[in-house]
């Protein structure tokens, strides 16, 4: 899910930085001659990225620039594809599933806690521009529900305390932990698992 409306504070320029150039064109160098276009999305979202997790039409017209395309094309796929935010989200973006099974085990405790910590409304950046949260479809972790994840990371097993935690920590400028807040292994059962007991790493 994204912040698909555009917002109308833009920057007035964009590049890549150095190490994001470098990334940017070995990912053209995936592509055959006269299909460099292609690299578009995943420029896209370097671009987001190397932003706080959005994408300016400054850096919009960067990319076709630098692909050498027409700059409604690289718009067309930024404000179709959800994967792309166009207003800034902050430096940490919350999206939590309020699908039916995060929902019925305690989806709504995260967003009371992201709308008592970080914003009264989804959307809204907190007071230090930080962070913001929005309420989204299903995430497919249905199994450590309720969860949410921030940026490209999922946080599973959570409650109102073990959010506030969380949110805490990025106030506090501690490094998260992502996965599991109960403990369990990957989707293994709450009690642990009882099959594939032989194997390491299973």
């Amino acid at each position: 899910m994204s912040l698909k409306k555009i917002s109308k504070d833009q920057p007035s320029n964009f590049e890549f930085n150095k190490k994001n150039l470098e990334e940017a064109q070995k990912l053209i160098k995936n592509y055959p001659d006269g299909k460099q276009q292609s690299a578009v999305m995943p420029l896209l979202y370097l671009a987001q990225k190397q932003n706080d997790n959005w994408i300016p039409l400054a850096a919009m017209k960067y990319i076709a620039k630098f692909l050498s395309m027409p700059y409604i094309k690289v718009y067309e796929v930024a404000t179709f594809y959800t994967m792309y935010n166009l207003s800034p989200v902050g430096k940490y973006f919350f999206q939590i599933c309020t699908t039916t099974p995060c929902m019925i085990r305690g989806a709504y405790d995260i967003v009371n806690v992201c709308k008592e910590k970080i914003s009264d409304k989804e959307n809204q950046l907190s007071k230090d521009n930080t962070c913001s949260w929005m309420e989204v479809e299903c995430l497919g972790a249905c199994i450590n529900a309720p969860m949410m994840q921030i940026n490209d990371d999922y946080y599973e097993d959570l409650n109102k305390e073990k959010t506030e935690k969380i949110i805490n920590q990025i106030q506090n400028g501690e490094k998260l932990i992502p996965g599991s807040y109960r403990g369990r292994k990957n989707s293994e059962p709450e009690n642990n698992r009882k099959t594939l007991l032989n194997i390491k790493n299973a």
